[in-house]
């Protein structure tokens, strides 16, 4: 018996990321730039910053008009390169 594959994104879409990592005062402003060196053109009214209960975390979430694979793809290595970001979902 085959598993189901995942469905297949079409390209391009609207798609939202969420960026954890280590609270600062910096951590948006510098998820925002690393997203939009790949999905340019991020709006404002997209963006939704979210702090843990003790502060200890920010959670920056972004929708973007994701145009293929290879874009996620390099986007999300730059996100966990950066050493800042603990987890992209």
């Amino acid at each position: 018996m085959s598993q189901p594959s995942a469905p297949k994104i079409e390209f391009p879409c609207d798609y939202v990321i969420k960026v954890i990592g280590d609270a600062a005062p910096d951590f948006t402003e510098f998820v925002v730039s690393v997203v939009n060196a790949h999905a340019p053109g991020i709006r404002e009214e997209h963006i939704t910053v979210t702090d843990s209960r003790n502060g200890r975390f920010t959670s920056v979430r972004l929708r973007i008009v994701a145009t293929g694979e290879p874009q996620l793809k390099a986007l999300f290595e730059d996100l966990k390169a950066s050493g800042r970001v603990h987890m992209v979902l």
